[in-house]
């Protein structure tokens, strides 16, 4: 489990692909019924010294199967980019234009991370790539054996992109590498600009900040400059980008990035 919150870890999560196998939903339920009896009989016996162990051990694991993912990604010239936000600023509709608008120069195949239903897998497709789709259960974040298992049902093929979409939640998908490039958060003109301040660890975690719905701002109580700096002080190195992915204002920016860092990871040495 997440010592962090409290959510159900990766023997919940299941991949949902276009095309569910009966071993699949057998697999998921025996492993949900150990797991949730194994944590519920510890979770009254631990003190804190125990919990804190026992998060450094998750996020030790965690890591070092990070690595291998970004050991396969880099072993075939694939770009990983972890997509985070909370709930509703837009990653779905930031992606669907992505791929439609950058579909034609890159190869761009997406995971999908939700607590359940296959919507957002479901939007991908419709918008022309291949998508794979990962229910978290109760989990609160995707972490690097679930995307290991995404990925085997993804099979993204070399020299192209993945694009990682994260369960909504500005708290515990900070903590979890997954192998990929670069961390991405995205943060819309209608939550708030103070949110680098009251989520410091995820805005410190991520390299790209993008703030979405621009077209939204006239009608919002959101400052753009007073954001900016909130985010710079806790990351003075954060790269940001202000844009709409309903007008496409900004678009450019984001795809000139994209582009650059996809040309990096091919190019450099496995």
């Amino acid at each position: 489990m997440c010592t962090t919150c409290g959510c159900s870890g990766t023997s919940e999560a299941s991949v949902i692909q276009p095309a569910p196998s009966h071993d699949h939903s057998h697999d998921h339920h025996h492993d949900h019924d150990h797991h949730h009896s194994h944590d519920h009989h510890h979770d009254h016996h631990h003190d804190h010294g125990a919990v804190v162990t026992l998060e450094q051990q998750i996020l030790a694991k965690n890591n070092l199967l990070a690595e291998r993912n970004r050991g396969w990604f880099a072993g075939r010239g694939i770009l990983a980019l972890n997509l985070m936000s909370s709930p509703g600023a837009g990653k779905t509709t930031l992606l669907e234009r992505t791929i439609r608008e950058l579909g034609s120069a890159l190869a761009i195949s997406v995971v999908e991370g939700d607590q359940a239903t296959e919507t957002d897998a479901a939007r991908i497709r419709a918008a022309g790539c291949n998508a794979v789709q990962i229910n978290t259960g109760t989990g609160c974040h995707l972490d690097a054996e679930m995307l290991r298992r995404g990925l085997g049902a993804l099979k993204p093929p070399p020299g192209s992109v993945v694009m990682i979409e994260n369960v909504g939640n500005l708290v515990c998908p900070a903590l979890f590498d997954l192998g990929e490039r670069a961390k991405v958060v995205m943060l819309s003109v209608t939550e708030g600009d103070d949110k680098p301040l009251k989520y410091p660890h995820m805005f410190r975690a991520a390299e790209i900040m993008i703030i979405t719905k621009a077209d939204l701002l006239p009608h919002v109580d959101f400052n753009i400059e007073r954001c900016l700096g909130y985010v710079r002080a806790v990351n003075r190195s954060i790269r940001t980008f202000v844009l709409s992915a309903t007008t496409g204002e900004g678009m450019g920016a984001w795809y000139d990035w994209v582009t650059a860092q996809y040309l990096a990871a091919v190019e450099e040495p496995a």
